[in-house]
């Protein structure tokens, strides 16, 4: 699955394509080393099949490479990071 990056001024999202349905996870920048996921987007067609968790494992890879924080006010993401201990540094 290919993910791309798409940043405006004050946040962005992260976005695939999967068997023609579109998903994203938004987000808002807080700061330079600050960013707020507030938003998981999948179809139904997608679900359970891993989409959202491939979304939530590219933030926090995006997270560590650009050395900066998040608080998960998205309640799917949020979930992901509670199921995942090795996360935690990531966290705000």
């Amino acid at each position: 699955m290919n993910i791309a990056n798409e940043e405006t001024g004050s946040g962005g999202r992260y976005v695939a394509e999967v068997d023609g349905h579109y998903t994203e996870m938004t987000y808002s920048r807080a700061s330079p080393e600050l960013i707020i996921i507030d938003h998981t987007g999948v179809p139904d067609a997608l679900r359970g099949k891993g989409v959202g968790q491939a979304l939530a494992l590219h933030a926090v890879e995006e997270a560590r490479k650009g050395g900066w924080k998040v608080i998960p006010l998205c309640p799917f993401f949020k979930a992901q990071v509670e199921r995942h201990p090795d996360w935690q540094d990531i966290l705000r």
